[in-house]
C-alpha cells in the first residue's frame, strides 16, 4: 500500500498539512547523531581549550535555539508551541566522537520530529563550526530520528538505545 503524502493537494502544490482537527496530545521526539573529530580537536573540546569556548556549552545552547526556529527553516512545519527541549552529548573519546541528542517536547496536533531533527543537526554544525580551524576533516553522521510517541501513529522507535526495554523507553530491565 502506498501512503498519501499530505502536504501536497490533490493538484499536486505543496501545502501545509492541516491538523485543526486534531486532537491535541503529549508528544515527544528524540533525535540522535554523531560528529567524529581528531585526537587535537577531541583533546580542545574535553579540556575546553577550543579558541571560540565551551563547544558543547555553545552547541547545547544553539541546538535548542533551533529547535525553536525550525518552521522558519523548514517551509512546511507549522510554528509549535515546544514544552521542553535538551540536546545531551556523549563525549567517546576513544572513538573520537561525539554523540548529540536532541529532545524535545509538547502538547499539541503535530510532532516535533523535525524540530528534534533540526536541533541535533545544529548542534552538531556547531561543533563543526567551533573546532573547524584546529580540523577541517571532521564528519557528521547518523542523524536519525530515535524515538518519537504520541499522535494517531502512537510510538516509534528506530534505536537500540530504546527499543531495549518492553515500553521502547531504554530502561533495562
Amino acid at each position: 500500500m502506498i501512503e498519501k503524502l499530505t502536504h501536497f493537494d490533490e493538484n499536486g502544490q505543496a501545502v501545509m498539512v492541516d491538523v485543526t482537527d486534531k486532537r491535541e496530545t503529549a508528544r515527544t521526539a528524540v533525535a540522535k547523531g554523531k560528529i567524529r573529530v581528531s585526537a587535537d580537536t577531541m583533546r580542545a573540546i574535553v579540556e575546553g581549550t577550543a579558541k571560540k569556548g565551551d563547544v558543547l556549552g555553545v552547541a547545547r545552547v544553539a541546538g535548542i535555539m533551533a529547535v525553536k526556529r525550525t518552521s522558519e527553516l523548514i517551509p512546511l512545519c507549522h510554528p509549535l508551541p515546544i514544552g521542553k527541549c535538551s540536546v545531551d552529548f556523549r563525549v567517546d573519546e576513544e572513538a573520537l566522537t561525539v554523540e548529540a541528542v536532541c529532545t524535545a517536547k509538547l502538547t499539541g496536533q503535530t510532532g516535533v520530529e523535525m524540530e528534534a531533527l533540526t536541533g541535533v543537526s545544529v548542534a552538531l554544525l556547531t561543533i563543526y563550526d567551533m573546532c573547524k580551524a584546529i580540523d577541517k576533516r571532521m564528519e557528521i553522521t547518523g542523524i536519525h530520528l530515535a524515538k518519537k510517541t504520541g499522535g494517531k501513529s502512537g510510538t516509534f522507535v528506530n534505536d537500540p538505545e530504546f527499543a531495549a526495554s518492553p515500553k521502547g523507553d531504554g530502561a533495562h530491565a
